[in-house]
């Protein structure tokens, strides 16, 4: 028992120590793009870039995601006619995590107050995957300053059904002891096998592996984080859901045929019911990622948003 007890602590102390070092490795190599600010006691990161006077556009990245993801491509489209603002989420990038994980409207609270740090009075809020969960929220929670949004295969509608076992694992009660052990498996090919699946029936574009920040992503407070928050997107999306209808906010939704991720019949086509004025645009045999697979598309559906939202 006493060399059972010692060998389990001693695979403990290296198993943290594993954990601390792929941490350190991937924050030296994939610093933070913007400042880190406290808001509503949070450290939050963002970039914030193009002309001020200039419209807003904040944009919200997916679960497991962070900010690098829009900085690759979407930002350098927009920064000259927009005043482009990108967030990390909690627990994501370099934003710091709540508790138990944030609901979307918590993340939307938080961001608001960042908003009012930056004297942000009007903004289009793009929301990609469960940004787009994020997005709603804050158009619920402040109509008067987020006066369209832009949802790119959002996750916005409660669903039904099992979680894949990955989040039930990562975010549930196995977690802490899981974790750990996941954080320190997980290899390059593990992490490109996943992008390819997030990005299916389209490839990565070339270099996005190598920019995005991968290893961020599979940090053991990330995996944590972004589990325990999937885990309570349902229910969140049951509550937030119901006050959809009474918004008057200009809602483009930007959604791909053929996503497997978040489902296009369970999430963008209801919610585009709901919102009077929303418009629904498919994109025919486009996957999980509009804003690469079809970037053009998505630069036009916040172009409208901008106008019909009155900011230009």
């Amino acid at each position: 028992m006493l060399w059972a007890a010692v060998a389990l602590g001693t695979g403990a102390l290296v198993l943290t120590g594993c954990v601390a070092v792929q941490r350190q490795s991937a924050e030296a190599a994939f610093a933070p793009l913007g400042p880190l600010v406290e808001v509503a006691g949070k450290r939050v990161h963002f970039i914030d870039e193009g002309p001020r006077g200039a419209p807003v556009v904040v944009l919200i990245h997916g679960a497991g995601g962070n900010l690098r993801d829009f900085t690759f491509d979407l930002v350098g489209r927009l920064e000259g006619r927009y005043r482009v603002i990108a967030v990390d989420r909690p627990g994501h990038g370099y934003t710091e995590a709540y508790a138990g994980g944030a609901t979307p409207m918590q993340q939307a609270r938080l961001f608001d107050a960042l908003a009012d740090r930056l004297k942000l009075s009007r903004a289009v809020v793009v929301g990609h995957s469960y940004g787009g969960a994020v997005a709603m929220a804050w158009a619920v929670e402040n109509p008067a300053r987020v006066r369209g949004v832009v949802s790119l295969a959002g996750a916005t509608m409660p669903f039904e059904g099992k979680l894949d076992p990955y989040y039930r694992v990562t975010g549930g009660a196995s977690g802490a002891v899981a974790v750990p052990v996941m954080t320190t498996l997980a290899g390059d090919e593990t992490i490109r096998k996943a992008l390819d699946g997030i990005f299916q029936p389209q490839d990565p574009p070339k270099g996005y592996l190598d920019y995005i920040g991968a290893p961020l992503t599979v940090r053991a407070k990330t995996l944590r984080a972004n589990g325990q928050q999937v885990l309570k997107l349902s229910e969140a999306l049951e509550a937030q859901s119901k006050a959809y209808p009474g918004l008057t906010t200009a809602l483009e939704i930007l959604h791909g045929s053929a996503d497997t991720t978040v489902g296009l019949d369970i999430h963008s086509r209801p919610l585009s019911k709901l919102v009077a004025g929303a418009n629904l645009t498919v994109l025919k045999g486009v996957g999980h990622m509009p804003q690469h697979a079809n970037p053009a598309a998505t630069v036009a559906a916040i172009d409208r948003a901008v106008a019909r939202a009155g900011l230009r």
